[in-house]
């Protein structure tokens, strides 16, 4: 497998995008598409937030259809708890995307990020739908994946390519993200296409098998949001087709890309100075080792322990004891950087000097060794900072 950081949603065959200012931001992209040459099979992961944002509702309907022939994505409105007419206004926008595309507005995936409550300015964003056809180009990936960012500090992409028994396919991908993050997605978007041929099903499955080891593993701030959407369209350009003999490679490609996004989406939460790994291990079941993984990842004490350099280890006990998971204590293990901490339940001979040492770098592992049972789970998380409170005053 071939890896590429800097391509993106344009790198498979078959796919062009744009990207401009229609007004929605008073500087900087802020409207964005992405098209497919030939009519896409399509998938889609969305937010389990009941208060889920207009164009989720819409793109969760028109997914489902045989064919997809392109994205439209807005950033500064997040259409979110804007009512009926916020639905209208979605539709309206693929009504009129759609029309220049000589499509069915059913063919048309919508999606939505920035401040929620505010009316979406659907006549800004029509008026400039002429001007973001005509920059259509296999090209303009970079600017599509600045278009969708809000408080994101860097465009998140990644590409590969695979070569199968049957030719070469290749899997690019886009993603927005930095706050409001948490497992079961988050204020994330997150857009892959695939020159691949496959069944819409399959496609479904594909993704959703991806998602829930990449995506869904990450926080930032345990918040899920109203706008949570992960779409992919295989044009299938390559004309190689992928079925259950080839799945395996595909879906290693697949979750190459959404891991990379994901982790990307991780380094640049909100205030973030520190990238770390939190893994469970040995748990009798998958579920366990989740709910323990998760419960330090999100917890705050231990977040802003690892932002103030504090090796304070008691944190993450308490966080692991917290998950609802029922352990014999007295053969809990707890490794930070391969360093053991935490030996039978208790504080290991390790000096606190060396443990510092480790909480002052800018990626850190948490391991946690339950010794119980064979099962692992690792969620991917940030630290706490003060500029996270910073950020989040300022949004508005």
């Amino acid at each position: 497998m071939k890896k590429f950081n800097d391509k993106g949603i344009t790198y498979p065959k078959g796919f062009k995008a744009a990207a401009l200012n229609c007004g929605i931001k008073d500087a900087g992209l802020d409207l964005a598409l992405v098209l497919s040459e030939s009519p896409a099979a399509a998938a889609g992961v969305f937010t389990k937030n009941v208060c889920c944002a207009a164009p989720v509702i819409l793109s969760k309907n028109h997914v489902n259809s045989e064919k997809v022939k392109a994205i439209l994505v807005n950033s500064g409105n997040a259409n979110a708890a804007t009512g009926k007419q916020g639905y209208n206004d979605a539709a309206y926008c693929a009504e009129e995307i759609a029309f220049r595309l000589k499509c069915e507005p059913t063919e048309i995936l919508i999606a939505s990020t920035g401040i929620i409550g505010v009316p979406l300015p659907k006549e800004k964003i029509a008026g400039s739908l002429d001007k973001l056809v005509d920059n259509l180009s296999p090209e303009n990936g970079e600017s599509f994946s600045e278009a969708i960012l809000t408080t994101d500090t860097f465009k998140k992409e990644f590409a590969c390519e695979i070569q199968l028994e049957n030719g070469k396919v290749r899997i690019g991908g886009v993603a927005k993200g930095s706050g409001m993050i948490m497992p079961d997605l988050a204020t994330m978007l997150a857009f892959i296409t695939t020159d691949a041929k496959i069944d819409r099903h399959f496609l479904c499955e594909l993704l959703r098998d991806a998602v829930n080891k990449t995506f869904n593993r990450i926080t930032v701030d345990s918040d899920t949001s109203t706008n949570d959407s992960v779409m992919i369209l295989a044009g299938g350009a390559s004309s190689v087709e992928i079925n259950s003999g080839n799945k395996k490679r595909f879906l290693d490609g697949l979750l190459t890309i959404c891991e990379e996004l994901a982790k990307m989406i991780v380094k640049d939460g909100e205030g973030a100075t520190k990238f770390v790994s939190v893994t469970a291990q040995g748990c009798q079941t998958e579920s366990d080792a989740d709910k323990i993984a998760r419960s330090v990842a999100n917890s705050p004490l231990v977040k802003t322990a690892l932002y103030g350099g504090d090796p304070n280890w008691g944190r993450v006990i308490m966080a692991v004891g917290k998950a609802g998971v029922l352990f014999d204590q007295d053969k809990l293990d707890i490794y930070f950087n391969d360093i053991l901490t935490v030996k039978s339940g208790v504080k290991s001979g390790e000096s606190l000097e060396k443990i510092k040492s480790v909480f002052e770098q800018k990626e850190i592992e948490i391991k946690i060794c339950i010794n119980s049972g064979e099962a692992n789970a690792t969620v991917w998380t940030c630290d706490l900072s003060h500029k996270y409170v910073d950020i989040n005053i300022d949004y508005n």
